[in-house]
Parts: C-alpha cells; structure tokens; sequence
C-alpha cells in the first residue's frame, strides 16, 4: 500500500512539474513575441533595419526554476530620488518595495520602483533593473529590466518571472537615456534566464 502510495505522489508531482514547465516556456513564448513586435512598431527603435536586426536578438531556453515566488515587503515612507542613467542624465523614481526570494538554496532580495514621470499616465506600472553575475558575460553588461505591476501583488505575494528579463535599448544603440541598477539591485548569483547579450553590443 505505502508503494502505491508513493507511486502516485511521484507520478503526481512529475504531472505537476512537466505542467508548470509547459506553462512557462508558453508564457515566455508569448512575451518574446510581443517584445520583438515593439522594434518593429515603435518610432524609437534602435533597430534601423528592424527585421534584419531582430536575429541580433539571443535568448536562454525557458526554465521553470527561474520563475520564482517572492515575499513583497512594501516601503511606503521612501522619498523620490535620481537614477542614474547611462546616457548621463538622471531620471526620478522612488522605492515602492522589496522582493525577498530563494533561488539555488539562498534568499536573494531585489528593489522594485515606480518611474514618478510616468506615474499619472501608467499608475500601476512598477519597474525593476537588476544586474548578477552573468552581466558582461553571458548578458549585456549594463543589467537587464523586468516589468511588473502592482495587480501583481497578491496580499504580500508575488511572482517574479527572469523569464521576462529583457536588455535596454542602450544594449543596442547609443541615444537613449537607460536606467542603471542601483547597487542594491546587483545579485551574487547568475540569473541564466531571459535575454542574453545581443550579437553585437556595447560594453557597460
């Protein structure tokens, strides 16, 4: 009986994992398509010639592990501040909350922000640039961004997927005023997820 038992857990818990893989390399899928149809729509593109340019696009293979459930800890008394940018200039956020996450046995934390200029035109927008071990690397040297929403907090829970982590136009051109992510925001691990370096790009 406890064989059996065992039997369908295991056959359970396998149903469960090939579910959630399924479902995160059908998520990413769908982003990245989105993500490639803003070079060709937007007037701002770094791309000059859009549909050559986006095969210069690279990616790592959808993994479930780097989908990962977060603590939200909010940070309702922080004052606005200047983000330094890679153009030179500066652009205001201010800190909205803290994500605590474990990822390969260790807890990890990572700020998220809320871009003040676009706040009245995008209210429930919420920003998040981060750098780790594989910038310069595997992935663009200046860090990437993933973009969130308030709806996505669920009481004090939300999921951050790396899946989504996409490069900043100054990846692929100059002109453009890019965030960089403050130092509270760059892991001691590698986050093998998301967009990788373009095939040819500037170094940061």
């Amino acid at each position: 009986m406890k064989n059996i038992l065992l039997l369908i857990f295991l056959a359970t818990c396998f149903s469960l994992n090939a579910q959630s893989k399924k479902s995160v390399k059908k998520s990413t899928k769908e982003f990245r398509a989105h993500y490639k149809a803003d070079f060709l729509k937007s007037e701002r593109s770094p791309f000059y010639n859009k549909e050559a340019e986006l095969k210069n696009l690279r990616f790592f293979r959808p993994k479930s592990k780097y989908k990962v459930d977060c603590t939200f800890h909010r940070t309702p008394n922080e004052k606005p501040f200047d983000m330094a940018t890679y153009s030179g200039k500066v652009k205001q956020f201010i800190k909205f909350g803290i994500l605590t996450f474990s990822l390969n046995g260790e807890q990890h934390h990572l700020s998220v922000y809320q871009n003040l200029k676009y706040k009245k035109i995008s209210p429930e927008s919420l920003f998040l640039p981060f750098k780790d071990l594989s910038s310069n690397k595997k992935t663009y040297g200046g860090g990437r961004y993933i973009d969130l929403k308030m709806t996505d907090i669920k009481g004090n829970k939300m999921t951050l997927d790396f899946n989504k982590a996409y490069n900043p136009w100054c990846a692929f051109s100059s002109g453009y005023n890019c965030p960089v992510p403050p130092t509270e925001n760059h892991l001691p691990i590698a986050i093998k997820a998301g967009e990788k370096k373009p095939k040819h790009t500037k170094k940061h």
